[in-house]
């Protein structure tokens, strides 16, 4: 990995100042730690909701001690956990179970993913916490869900991409598949359980009653086969790897251009015929009996490609990108990760910025994908430090007094240096 130092980064674009959220008023008990649970919880949190992070109170979530680290905090747990308030509780301890089912008992949704049976263990499983509160939404998120055969098996990203078949598709043919680089199981395991939550929210507003609701990274693999999966299903046929071309049209893949690859999509005819005339300015390429139909193409892919890649070795990627996206043709440089942050399109969509840590001074923040018009998400708070909301949370949700707080922490329901 190259190192060409930290980039500087604009603050925020803030939101409307007293604009609603649109899970304002809703309090999220989170119990998750690592990146499927929290990506969950954190887009209940951009979206406005209260979101009470517990922690094991001796060393916190795990994923806080992945490097790279900024004033000791994992660079990977800051991206997961903004906009969310810190308690650190020795849930082993029964005066901090107490405070745990306390604050399950006030909330509107629990988010737990925790191997089955610790929940249970600590007294806060979905049978004890129903019971306590009704309208409570209790999410669990799990590798290969709560029951059945799979129930007490570990899985993690990548495995998951494995058994799938996930990695199978990824590639080139000539080489075994591979995995993505970010853990995009965890990331959209997280988005489903979501979507999940906000599901149970609006039955719950029919019913008056809260549910269990469940996501799996095995579940959300096998859905993000897309739509290979149902090919394979109504064919028999098992999806090769193309490496960086398209399976089913062309030219779509990278193309090597003067100073680098463009990637270029023309999934249909018309977007084919705009490539060849308004860019290329070879209109006889799309009277070429080779080229006329997609499936004439696929047949002569490797000329085609010798073709094109001849023309765009006069000019830049950018230029060409430029070129086609203006005639409706899709395109774009494959960049870095450092020319990508770079770029006009980041920067437009303002999705990186720097904002306040307390302990690590400023720190980087990608920015929420949600936009709303009139609910705005909220603007980015750092993720907390290792229980900096405990005395708080403790007072102004559970409305303890510093006598109480003092006997907690007497009991060890803090931990033994809380």
């Amino acid at each position: 990995m190259t190192t060409t130092g930290r980039p500087q980064l604009p603050p925020p674009r803030l939101r409307v100042p007293g604009a609603p959220s649109p899970l304002q008023g809703l309090r999220v008990i989170d119990f998750s730690h690592f990146i499927a649970g929290p990506m969950c919880t954190l887009f209940l949190a951009d979206m406005g909701a209260d979101v009470i992070k517990i922690e094991n109170a001796a060393n916190g979530d795990d994923f806080r001690r992945f490097q790279p680290h900024l004033g000791g905090e994992g660079v990977p747990f800051l991206w997961v956990n903004r906009n969310k308030k810190g308690v650190a509780l020795d849930l082993t301890n029964e005066a901090a179970q107490k405070i745990a089912t306390e604050l399950a008992a006030s909330a509107d949704i629990l988010v737990e993913n925790f191997s089955r049976g610790v929940m249970e263990r600590f007294g806060l499983g979905y049978d004890a916490m129903h019971k306590l509160n009704p309208r409570l939404i209790y999410c669990s998120v799990s590798a290969y869900g709560r029951d059945g055969a799979m129930a007490d098996r570990l899985g993690f990203d990548p495995v998951i991409q494995a058994e799938t078949g996930f990695m199978s598709m990824n590639g080139f043919s000539d080489q075994p598949g591979v995995r993505t680089g970010p853990a995009i199981m965890d990331i959209s395991t997280g988005m489903t359980a979501a979507i999940a939550v906000l599901g149970a929210l609006t039955a719950r507003q029919n019913t008056g009653l809260g549910q269990r609701v469940e996501t799996a990274l095995f579940d959300t693999a096998a859905l993000m086969l897309g739509f290979h999966a149902m090919n394979y299903l109504a064919t028999g046929r098992n999806p090769t790897r193309a490496g960086n071309r398209s399976a089913d049209s062309t030219p779509t893949g990278t193309f090597q251009t003067a100073d680098g690859p463009l990637y270029v999509t023309c999934a249909n005819d018309r977007t084919f015929r705009r490539l060849v005339t308004n860019v290329l300015e070879r209109p006889d390429l799309a009277e070429d009996p080779r080229f006329v139909s997609n499936r004439d193409r696929m047949a002569h892919r490797d000329e085609l490609t010798a073709i094109i890649e001849g023309i765009l070795a006069g000019h830049s990627s950018e230029r060409w990108a430029a070129k086609m996206q203006a005639a409706g043709v899709p395109a774009g440089v494959v960049r870095t990760i450092e020319d990508a942050f770079s770029s006009f399109e980041m920067a437009e969509r303002a999705l990186a910025s720097s904002i306040p840590h307390p302990t690590a001074g400023d720190i980087p923040n990608m920015g929420s994908p949600l936009r709303f018009s009139e609910t705005p998400v909220l603007d980015p708070i750092a993720a907390p430090t290792l229980g900096q909301h405990t005395t708080e949370v403790l007072e102004h949700v559970l409305g303890y007094g510093p006598e109480r707080i003092a006997e907690l922490r007497t009991a060890g329901a803090f931990g033994s240096s809380g």
